[in-house]
């Protein structure tokens, strides 16, 4: 435990920061699944929507320090290959098709 004044003080912000940043990454991981949840069932509208608030959501993450910017950039990119291989096979099916 400290024991000065400032180190209990940083103690408590660092608390703060810790229950702010975790509650702000579980929000993204939760905008990530909702997007993935879009893709499965083939809602590419809706799947892209999401997709564009999730990324806003990381890039205010990196902006807040919680995130690396190559992290999100990384899981950005991710997404938005999966989006678009989705498009490609939707594609794909409708020219099988006629």
């Amino acid at each position: 435990m400290p024991h000065h004044k400032s180190a209990k003080k940083a103690l408590r912000q660092s608390e703060k920061r810790r229950l702010r940043n975790r509650m702000f990454k579980s929000r993204v991981k939760t905008e990530i699944k909702k997007f993935l949840a879009y893709l499965e069932q083939g809602d590419l509208e809706k799947a892209e929507t999401q997709l564009r608030a999730t990324q806003s959501l990381l890039h205010k993450g990196v902006n807040k320090g919680i995130f690396h910017w190559r992290t999100a950039g990384n899981k950005i990119s991710k997404l938005f290959i999966k989006l678009n291989k989705a498009k490609e096979k939707l594609q794909v099916e409708s020219a099988q098709a006629q």
